[in-house]
This record gives structure tokens, C-alpha cells and sequence, in this order.
């Protein structure tokens, strides 16, 4: 028998009107409290922000990741966390990775990086990244730049490190992006603050150039020079052609002029 009918029996004076009464209260409170607890199991996810949900998900996934919009969280079988979408600006020191010819470089830079919002790549950082601070994702992250950017300087000539900066950026990026994606890191930006080098190898390749540049422009300024000069001479010798035309046309008149 039901508790409440039981409960109501021993209560003098409780009738059925008590009991249902207490029956409508009790399923309002019951429903209450469900909604209750979806709307607070229901996650929305800001723009700045990756939701992964863990538990029981899909099976075969570790994760489900969720970017913008909102999820149910299930009580129980489920829980979740959060990923910052914030860039994250690293510092990278490079002092002496070896070129191609065995010279020692010095490539200062700054790394712009940040969770990817791709599926894969959010299930990545889903993965390894999640409950770590920022200190210890950037750390991860320098590991990973520091080693390609190495690999990249490794395979190519100082010259051509120095000369074509874009090919070099491009080459870092080729070669960086695809180790940042497995842990769930997008690059955002690349700024090469410097290239050097210990032997004065860049330098020297600068004042050449600075030497050369120097030599042709006084090589051109002069033949500027020989030109104008030549122009003049040729000038003052078409004047002097076309006086003693002239002249000499003058003198034709001057003596048809008496012979008249």
C-alpha cells in the first residue's frame, strides 16, 4: 500500500482531498526539480571557449568537443571541462642552430599560438591538454617550436635564411603547424625579430651588398654623366652645323643679291 495512504490513515481528520492535495505538491516539487536539473546540466559554449564533454560518449571517442552552441551534460555517466580559445604569445630565445654549412644562427622570435577549433584538432587538445595551465601548455608548445624551427634552419643556407625571408617563414610554418595539431595548437603568427650568426657571416653578406649597391650607383651616376656630356657635345655640334648652314646660306644671297 501506498506510504501516503498509509501515512494519511494514521493522521485523524486526513482526508482524500488531503491526500491529493499532497500528491499535486509532491508532483510539482518532483517536476520542479527535473527541469531543474536539465536547465542546469544544459552547457552553453561561448565563442572563447571549446566544451568537452568525457564520460560516456560515442564510442571510440575519448571526448566530444562542442565549439559555440550547447550541449546536455548527463548526471552521473558524464561530466566536462572547459578549453580557452585565448592566443598565447611565446618567447623563443633560438641562440645557435646550425645552418646547412654548419654555421651557428641566432633566430630571436615570438610564436602565436592557440587551441584549434577543428574537430580533430579540438579532440587533440581534448586529449592532452586539458586540466593543464597555461605555463605548462606553453611549455609543451616551446618543445615542439624550438625542434622544428631548428629542423628548418638545418636544412637551409645562412644566405638564403637572410635573403628570402618569406620562403623562410613559410618553410617554419609547413613544418610547425602539423606537430602543433597533434596536441591540439594552431599557429597564429610568426614574427622573426633577428637573424644572426657568431662568425659575422650575415654581416659580412650585408656590407657586400651595401658595397655593391654603392659601386652601381656610381657606376650609373656616371654613365649619366657621359650621357649628358655626350647629349652637350652632340647638342653644341648641331648648332654649330646649323649657324654655319647659315652662314653660308647667307652668303649665297649676299653674292646672287650683287651679282643682280
Amino acid at each position: 500500500m501506498n506510504n501516503s495512504v498509509l501515512l494519511a490513515q494514521g493522521i485523524p481528520g486526513l482526508g482524500d482531498e488531503s491526500i491529493a492535495l499532497f500528491g499535486v505538491i509532491a508532483a510539482v516539487l518532483i517536476g520542479f526539480g527535473f527541469v531543474m536539473m536539465i536547465v542546469r546540466r544544459y552547457k552553453r559554449c561561448p565563442s572563447n571557449k571549446v566544451l568537452v564533454i568525457y564520460g560516456k560518449v560515442a564510442s571510440g571517442r575519448a571526448a566530444r568537443t562542442l565549439h559555440g552552441g550547447g550541449s546536455f551534460v548527463w548526471p552521473l555517466i558524464q561530466s566536462f571541462d572547459w578549453l580557452d580559445l585565448d592566443p598565447m604569445q611565446i618567447e623563443i630565445p633560438l641562440q645557435g642552430a646550425l645552418s646547412i654549412e654548419n654555421i651557428r644562427v641566432n633566430v630571436p622570435s615570438v610564436f602565436t599560438v592557440a587551441i584549434g577549433t577543428e574537430e580533430e584538432v579540438m579532440t587533440n587538445a581534448a586529449i592532452r591538454l586539458l586540466g593543464l595551465d597555461k605555463p605548462l601548455i606553453v611549455r609543451q608548445a616551446e618543445d615542439i617550436i624550438f625542434g622544428q624551427l631548428r629542423q628548418v634552419i638545418a636544412s637551409m643556407r645562412i644566405e638564403d635564411i637572410n635573403r628570402d625571408r618569406d620562403m623562410f617563414l613559410e618553410r617554419v610554418q609547413s613544418s610547425l603547424e602539423p606537430e602543433l595539431k597533434k596536441i591540439g595548437l594552431v599557429l597564429i603568427n610568426v614574427n622573426i625579430k633577428d637573424i644572426t650568426d657568431e662568425s659575422g657571416y650575415i654581416e659580412a653578406i650585408g656590407r657586400k651588398a651595401a658595397s655593391t649597391a654603392v659601386q652601381q650607383a656610381m657606376i650609373d651616376v656616371a654613365e649619366q654623366e657621359k650621357k649628358g656630356s655626350i647629349g652637350v657635345a652632340e647638342a653644341e655640334r648641331e648648332r654649330a652645323i646649323n649657324v654655319a648652314n647659315a652662314e653660308k646660306l647667307r652668303e649665297i644671297g649676299t653674292k646672287e643679291a650683287e651679282r643682280e
